[in-house]
């Protein structure tokens, strides 16, 4: 018989990857788990700069001085689309939605040309392409065999730790040296 009991949501949340995490998409990466429920899990991976400006690589009219906004991997799934992560209120005509109090994320194409034709981007603005997606059931058996850590989100830690830093940094927050996290029989 099936288990129909309702899956209690982590999001919003930190998922911190364990060393057992083969996947060479979420080694040492820390993912802003958006939503969670019973038919699946998405987030955003927010430490895998790309080293391109957005400028360069969104399919968007010419734009006159662009600036050095860059793009970072989101994630392994649909990487042709991209989404804005902001720790400010977007404007009010910008179709944003809120995952938390302080840290908004919007897909709104007119937002995006708003942000790369200011003549620096806003603090606390990342654009992201691709997501990291679970189907149902897929999060909680990664979380049952210690494949991920799990702690609440901040937003210092996502806009302020340097990328190479952050996972490290979100594990010692915890408490826990990276260098003792034990291996076990995880996930491949």
């Amino acid at each position: 018989m099936p288990d129909s009991s309702p899956v209690l949501s982590a999001a919003p949340a930190l998922l911190l990857s364990m060393p057992q995490l083969q996947d060479p998409n979420f080694s040492r990466t820390v993912v802003l788990l958006c939503q969670h429920d019973a038919d699946g899990a998405w987030g955003l991976v927010l430490n895998r700069p790309t080293g391109h400006t957005a400028a360069s690589v969104v399919d968007i009219s010419p734009l006159a001085h662009p600036n050095d906004l860059e793009v970072w991997t989101g994630g392994p799934v649909e990487t042709e689309r991209g989404c804005i992560l902001m720790g400010q209120p977007p404007p009010e005509w910008a179709d944003a939605a809120e995952i938390l109090e302080g840290l908004y994320i919007s897909g709104s194409p007119a937002l995006l040309r708003q942000i790369l034709e200011q003549a620096t981007p806003p603090e606390r603005t990342r654009l992201l392409v691709g997501y990291a997606g679970w189907g149902p059931g897929q999060l909680e058996e990664e979380m049952a065999q210690s494949a991920w850590l799990i702690t609440e989100v901040d937003p210092d830690l996502v806009f302020d730790v340097a990328a190479d830093r952050m996972w490290e940094t979100a594990i010692r927050r915890l408490g826990t040296d990276p260098g003792a996290l034990q291996m076990s029989h995880g996930v491949q």
